[in-house]
């Protein structure tokens, strides 16, 4: 499915904060995460309800934060990039939050979903960005924890394959490039 990131400011010349550009990062992260979600089941892979869909679209956007990260080291410093990654951080808990909200009723689940993204920091820090993107680990991991929340059931035993070849890497072109032009 083709969606369509909005990732030009509408005035160029006006100046951006962090904070801005944080927030403008975890709307589109968001919306790739779920186009990945979408992928999954149009590609033949079941859900079995709306909570492990929701999880799905968590682990992309923990991926994608991981990218943020990497992306930006080398383009801002230490107490910039900090900035930048927190309130990205900050937006998705708000985007996970208000989103599972609206489809579970009421909740919290932006806390769980924070303490989920810090396990998920230290365990992707042992893994590295090549040149050209993710390297294999890197992917493997966000195909694995994915794998585990869909089950390896008939239906889904492929999935961590469909996530390492093809979403995670598109996931990933996507946001590299839409973090790029945001700084632009």
């Amino acid at each position: 499915m083709a969606i369509r990131i909005k990732s030009h400011w509408w005035n160029d010349e006006q100046e951006r904060s962090l904070d801005e550009i944080g927030g403008a990062l975890a709307f589109i992260a968001w919306r790739i995460a779920v186009d990945k979600a979408i992928t999954l089941h149009c590609e033949r892979f079941v859900y079995r309800d709306d909570v492990q869909r929701l999880a799905v679209i968590q682990e992309y956007l923990i991926f994608l934060m991981q990218i943020a990260d990497r992306l930006t080291h080398g383009m801002l410093d230490d107490e910039r990039r900090r900035e930048l990654i927190t309130s990205l951080a900050r937006k998705l808990v708000e985007h996970v939050q208000d989103n599972s909200q609206d489809l579970l009723g009421a909740g919290d689940y932006g806390s769980p979903f924070l303490a989920l993204l810090n396990t998920r920091s230290e365990e992707y820090s042992e893994f590295r960005m090549g040149d050209d993107g993710p390297t294999y680990p890197f992917l493997r991991h966000l195909g694995f924890e994915i794998q585990t929340l869909m089950g390896r059931e008939d239906e889904n035993r492929w999935v961590i394959d469909q996530v390492m070849d093809k979403d995670g890497w598109d996931a990933y072109k996507r946001f590299a490039k839409a973090l790029q032009d945001l700084f632009e």
